[in-house]
């Protein structure tokens, strides 16, 4: 069974490259591929460009991609997620937590805060609830999640945020660093002012806190700190990674196969790391999988090459998350039709 736990609609800043990403997704998905560069094509391009700008992410045309996605890829469960950042009713939560105030750091982030702090949860969660059946008649589960950003000291305030809103299952997440956003394009030059060994440790420090918060079903891309390629010898990090790893079985926590850096990152590699991945199933970490995708085309990529991987390391289930409930899929056995 193939599940996507992790899905985004959409993310700003926004950008030419979102206009190219949204384009390509739509030519993904569309018969006028075929006449491409043609004037025709662009202009049909421009207007799909459109429609899909004044419709927003928030409409079942543009959802309905998502569908026929996963669908195309045999995914029979998928968890839009979007990031807890997105959405206007968190503003006091973020601005507490990150640095949205010093020359280095704070002016930048402040900025990119206001660019994608543009939606309301409350919309979010009723259009993806007013879509369930739908999928479901269509053979496929559609569960609403939210990744929401862990901060040390933060708990109460998420919680009561989270406590709003009937999520089917909660990502966390750590993005952070002592305020600073370490996947930040732009502030990726921090790196190098930092001990990278005593900032791995760190971070894993964070992770752990995370997982014995109580407030997420599972812990995402356990490993991002590496999306820019800082990193040291791996061999340096084995008994953090062992003690991240006992601590989310101790916590009955999960973790994710997300090969978002993988295809959008420099570092080209999945989370968990391979050596991490083995270090994790060793301890008995249980797995969902995730695309970590923005766009429909995306959804549910590299679902066949992940699949293959765990099985192939002995791994015989998956966990996917209703109304707040674990539940375990066995993934060894693939859709059938029943008559």
């Amino acid at each position: 069974m193939k599940v996507d736990y992790h899905i985004h609609l959409e993310e700003g800043p926004y950008s030419l490259s979102f206009v190219e990403k949204t384009l390509k997704a739509l030519e993904h998905f569309d018969s006028m591929k075929e006449k491409k560069h043609t004037k025709e094509w662009l202009v049909q391009s421009m207007e799909l460009m459109r429609k899909r700008l004044d419709e927003t992410e928030y409409s079942t045309w543009w959802l309905d991609f998502f569908l026929q996605e996963a669908l195309n890829k045999g995914i029979k469960e998928v968890g839009i997620v979007d990031h807890l950042y997105r959405f206007k009713e968190t503003k006091a939560y973020f601005t507490k937590y990150m640095d949205v105030s010093s020359e280095e750091v704070g002016k930048k982030q402040a900025d990119w805060l206001e660019k994608v702090m543009v939606r309301s949860l409350k919309e979010f969660v009723t259009f993806i609830t007013s879509q369930k059946e739908k999928w479901a008649s269509k053979g496929v589960e559609l569960r609403l999640g939210i990744e929401a950003d862990y901060f040390v000291g933060g708990e109460e305030e998420l919680k009561s945020i989270l406590s709003n809103y009937d999520f089917d299952y909660v990502i966390g997440s750590v993005h952070f660093y002592e305020g600073w956003g370490f996947d930040n394009p732009e502030l990726q030059h921090k790196f190098k002012q930092y001990d990278l060994n005593e900032l791995y440790n760190n971070h894993f420090e964070t992770v752990k806190k995370a997982a014995k918060s109580g407030i997420f079903d599972f812990i995402a891309h356990l490993d991002n700190m590496k999306v820019f390629n800082y990193r040291p010898d791996e061999a340096s990090l084995v008994e953090i990674y062992k003690e991240v790893a006992k601590t989310l079985v101790e916590n009955d926590m999960a973790t994710e196969i997300n090969p978002g850096l993988f295809y959008r990152y420099p570092v080209k590699e999945m989370c968990p790391s391979p050596m991490f991945l083995n270090i994790l199933l060793a301890e008995g970490v249980k797995f969902t999988t995730s695309s970590d995708s923005h766009f429909p085309n995306d959804l549910g990529i590299y679902s066949d090459d992940i699949k293959k991987m765990l099985v192939e390391k002995g791994v015989k289930e998956v966990v996917t998350f209703h109304k707040k409930k674990r539940i375990v899929k066995p993934l060894h056995m693939d859709p059938i039709l029943v008559t």
